[in-house]
């Protein structure tokens, strides 16, 4: 038994470095990181009494504001028409036709940019089509 004697092959681990690579990782991946941004259009959607019935993970979205300017996904729809927002559904969608399509709509935009945002879908061959809405007050207190 060694009283007193220290060995002499103990280590110590720098701390000061390792805190120095994490840091420097952390400050890399926040810097690196692409933070959803849904739409930059607002959009109040109408009220409805029935509730939710589908899971809509993997839909594509089409918003339409209330001033009718439309954005698919995440891509804002650039020109006006129905064309410009033909062409961006096709590139955003891609090939898949049998998606399901949720369309959020103001509740304060005129139905003709519903329509036309409907009718832009149907021409490219989509067909299960969705319009979210949010519950109503008589429907929440149930």
């Amino acid at each position: 038994m060694r009283i007193g004697s220290r060995r002499e092959d103990d280590f110590e681990i720098n701390v000061i470095s390792l805190i120095d690579v994490l840091l420097t990782l952390l400050m890399f991946f926040v810097l690196s990181t692409t933070f959803i941004e849904h739409s930059r259009l607002k959009v109040n959607l109408p009220k409805a009494d029935s509730e939710a019935r589908d899971a809509t993970d993997n839909a594509l979205t089409v918003v339409v504001d209330r001033d009718g300017h439309y954005a698919v996904g995440s891509d804002e729809v650039l020109g006006e028409g129905i064309e410009p927002l033909k062409s961006t559904i096709e590139r955003v969608a891609g090939p898949d036709r049998g998606r399901i399509v949720v369309i959020r709509a103001d509740a304060m935009t005129p139905h003709q940019n519903v329509v036309r945002a409907m009718d832009a879908l149907g021409q490219l061959g989509f067909t299960r089509l969705s319009i979210a809405t949010t519950p109503s007050e008589a429907a929440a207190g149930k």
